[in-house]
């Protein structure tokens, strides 16, 4: 059920990060930002979006937020995006709005096992733990 219910939030924020994300790349590339750059300033707005969202609602974090944990989280999302950002390149030729679903959907299952499993897990008993 724990995990159900960590799915069905993940979703919610996702669709949340997916409306800032799509918003402002449509809005930069409409005032003339090459559509890379406007990917990249959008991911980056729906990424903050996610960490704050995903770590105090979806996963519960309850200790406070340290170094390795949000490297962790930019690494994570950095992969995600070279991901999207190659798919849309590479799909260029099609609608941009097929082009950026496309990408948009392609680093998914990525974020959510990354953040669920690797970012955002659970500290074990006797782990080290540094705080910032």
């Amino acid at each position: 059920m724990r995990n159900l219910n960590e799915v069905m939030k993940f979703g919610i924020i996702g669709v949340l990060n997916t409306a800032v994300d799509m918003l402002l790349f449509f809005t930069l590339w409409s005032v003339g930002v090459p559509y890379l750059w406007a990917q990249v300033l959008s991911y980056s707005a729906g990424t903050l979006n996610s960490f704050v969202w995903n770590r105090s609602w979806t996963f519960k974090a309850s200790r406070r937020t340290n170094m390795e944990e949000i490297t962790k989280f930019i690494l994570l999302n950095a992969i995600a995006l070279s991901m999207s950002t190659f798919l849309l390149s590479l799909l260029s030729g099609q609608p941009l709005f097929v082009s950026k679903t496309i990408a948009t959907l392609s680093g998914l299952s990525v974020t959510f096992f990354g953040s669920r499993f690797w970012v955002f897990r659970q500290q074990r008993k006797g782990e080290n733990q540094y705080d910032y």
